[in-house]
């Protein structure tokens, strides 16, 4: 499933910082005022609760105020007075403070069912956006943190703060202090737009209410809690396009040509509005790029990644295309066998995208003996939950305490505090269901980030927003096993945000390149596959009994099955990506979506569907615009730092905590390679990589 997971000021630059979400609180800066639930003291609970429009209108216009004033005591600092605490401690603070009140809005953006919150909170994003723009091109700021690089102290420094410096000076000077004042403004108005089409994309699908109506004959094969927990509009049932409702639908449908009608739905959601949006978005980046003096969007997003240039992510593209291709072809195959069977027609010789998941689960039933409804029985939600908690608490030597009746914007949102040796060192929300206006995806947001204070250690937060099955009528909520697998990988990321032992919020947690950020969650998927980890929580809703061995072996069998299929798909997303931004001309004839239907033909087995435009509703072009090959870059340092797990021993806490301070912990602090090849003790390779696949 996508994810997405928000970096800090240090990688995205103030900017898009707040369209994501975010950082923390006020660290140095005068305090808030107390009466705003959006900005409470130095480590107090956010009440989400309590937050009107006018909350969030007047912490935007806040920490505006206060980061104005900021600035000026860092203007007014002398060159040869210049320090790393008046100067780049107090540039994290600023951006710390930024991201205090951005990632809450965000929250509030995403997930609040007050349509007058929401559309505030969207104002409010687009506003911190564009005031970020302008830091980014300060010309005092600039000069200030230049002056300091050239200090005997700034010639001094070692490790993280040393790489802040580094960081900031060419993160600076690549986004623009190579230019003209002229031109410095022409870029600002740049950066402007993006902001604004990006924001306007992910509303655009959040808005997105379309469904498909369907008489009770084209409900055949749907399992009976699903059809009963459908809205009807007179005799049909409404089929929303939320995860839970299409997958369950694409899986059991029978219909041939409602399950077609559906997936053309789906692949048109927000697309009235969003080619155009994308087209801008494409045009302004592009233009962006070329300003700044690269070749396109693509070499200026990897300049500052783990893989530097597009070159490098092209082969890397190129060279998964060729492993995969032979997998993916078998595991057509093994679809056509039940294809041929099931409609009784030898000379079947293609799959239509439409059909994939539904004789990919006879495929299950058939040759595996795999019930996904039956499996599904063995993980209520509730169980899962705490499963996951049982798992990462005594891999990481944690506690989780949940706070009663919590201050937060749905009943639906349940809040944590996590202890470790005793001392509360961060919290953490999860809000796991679907609902009309919420985020549409499965997603951890920041929403503070650690850092060292004055008056103590900055605690963390971050909020899991997910769609997963809801409970049914006389049914607990019941996860399939790929919403257990995707819950783990979020939860991933909450670790890394909530672990953090970095100096400064730039570094801390999740602040680390893009290319690598998905690590520390893929490798948490893992344990969702492991019979040990498993048998704790996996246990029948109305038995107890625990899922049995034989049945975990049928699942582990058929892991790789259609494995190939799966990352040829995230081939196509990635390779999308970075066609858009780095082989296509926004102004030229060729489409967005004749990109989609020649990437679709040469990458998947599957033929493109004339018609749909599945970019329409790809949020991560907006905060992954020429890094969603990340996701399968990363995949590969966190299958190997798995391997050293599956050595130790699954549960072996020693390694745990290993992998908890040597990579968790670290953040931004250090080269991200450098941190696996300690935690490795070697090179990192691809081996386990693609044995993962199944290759």
């Amino acid at each position: 499933m996508f994810i997405f997971s928000s970096p800090s000021a240090r990688q995205l630059g103030f900017a898009v910082l707040a369209s994501l979400a975010a950082l923390s609180s006020p660290a140095a800066d005068k305090p808030a005022p107390p009466t705003n639930p959006l900005t409470p003291g130095f480590n107090q609970v956010i009440d989400f609760r309590r937050a009107t429009k006018a909350d969030v209108k007047q912490a935007t216009d806040m920490v505006i105020s206060d980061t104005k004033a900021s600035l000026q005591a860092i203007y007014k600092v002398p060159a040869t007075k210049r320090t790393f605490a008046n100067t780049m401690l107090a540039l994290d603070n600023l951006g710390d403070h930024i991201g205090s009140v951005a990632g809450p809005i965000s929250i509030l953006f995403n997930a609040s069912p007050d349509s007058a919150v929401r559309n505030q909170a969207q104002r409010s994003i687009a506003v911190i956006s564009k005031y970020g723009n302008e830091l980014e091109l300060d010309e005092q700021l600039y000069k200030a943190v230049k002056d300091y690089s050239k200090t005997k102290e700034a010639q001094s420094l070692t490790g993280a703060r040393k790489k802040y410096l580094t960081e900031t000076v060419e993160d600076y000077e690549r986004n623009g202090f190579a230019l003209t004042p002229e031109k410095r403004k022409e870029l600002q108005a740049i950066n402007d737009k993006i902001g604004d089409l990006s924001l306007a994309f992910g509303a655009n699908i959040a808005k997105d209410q379309g469904f498909l109506l369907v008489n009770a004959a084209d409900m055949k094969g749907l399992p009976d809690d699903y059809i009963k927990s459908r809205p009807k509009a007179g005799d049909a049932y409404r089929i929303g396009l939320d995860g839970p409702a299409y997958g369950t639908f694409m899986k059991y449908a029978e219909s041939d040509a409602m399950r077609k009608q559906l997936y053309t739905l789906y692949n048109n959601r927000a697309s009235d509005k969003n080619l155009d949006v994308l087209k801008q978005l494409l045009v302004e980046r592009q233009k962006k790029a070329q300003l700044l003096g690269y070749k396109t969007y693509a070499a200026y997003q990897t300049s500052s990644r783990m893989a530097k240039t597009p070159e490098t992510v092209w082969a890397f593209e190129t060279k998964l295309v060729d492993r995969v291709k032979q997998k993916s072809q078998q595991d057509l195959e093994e679809l056509l066998v039940v294809k041929r069977a099931y409609t009784k027609d030898p000379g079947a010789k293609t799959i239509t995208p439409w059909e994939s998941s539904f004789y990919n689960n006879l495929l299950m039933k058939d040759k595996y003996q795999l019930d996904a409804e039956k499996i599904k029985e063995y993980f209520e939600v509730s169980k899962v939950v705490d499963g996951l908690f049982q798992t990462t608490q005594s891999l990481f030597a944690l506690k989780f305490t949940e706070v009663k009746d919590p201050a937060v914007w749905h009943k639906d949102a349940r809040m944590f505090e996590v202890q470790r040796d005793g001392k509360l060192i961060g919290r953490f929300y999860i809000d796991l269901f679907p609902r009309d206006n919420k985020y549409t995806h499965a997603a951890c947001f920041g929403v503070t980030s650690g850092k060292a204070t004055a008056k103590g250690y900055q605690l963390p937060q971050a909020v899991l927003l997910c769609n997963f099955n809801p409970p049914a009528a006389g049914k607990p909520a019941l996860m399939s096993h790929g919403q257990v697998v995707t819950f783990f990988h979020e939860f991933g990321h909450v670790m890394h945000n909530l672990l953090t032992t970095a100096e400064l919020s730039s570094q801390s947690g999740t602040s680390v390149k893009r290319d690598f950020v998905e690590a520390p969650s893929q490798i948490l998927e893992n344990w969702a596959w492991n019979y040990d980890a498993l048998k704790t929580f996996a246990k029948h809703y109305q038995t107890g009994e625990v899922l049995p061995k034989a049945l975990y072996d049928k699942m582990w069998a058929a892991r790789n099955v259609g494995s190939g299929i799966g990352a040829s798909q995230q081939i196509l997303y990635g390779t999308l990506d970075m066609t858009l931004h780095d082989k296509f001309d926004p102004n030229g004839t060729e489409t967005t979506t004749d990109v989609v239907k020649r990437l679709q033909n040469q990458i998947t087995p599957f033929a493109y569907l004339d018609g749909t435009n599945m970019q329409a509703a790809f949020g991560h072009l907006t905060g992954y615009g020429a890094g969603y090959y990340g996701y399968m870059w990363s995949k590969v340092y966190a299958e190997d730092m798995f391997s050293v797990f599956e050595k130790n021993g699954i549960m072996d806490q020693k390694t745990g905590l290993r992998y908890r301070d040597m990579i968790l912990a670290r953040g931004g602090t250090d080269e991200e390679y450098n941190l696996v090849k300690a935690f490795l003790g070697r090179e990192p390779n691809q081996d386990a990589f693609f044995k993962s696949l199944g290759l």
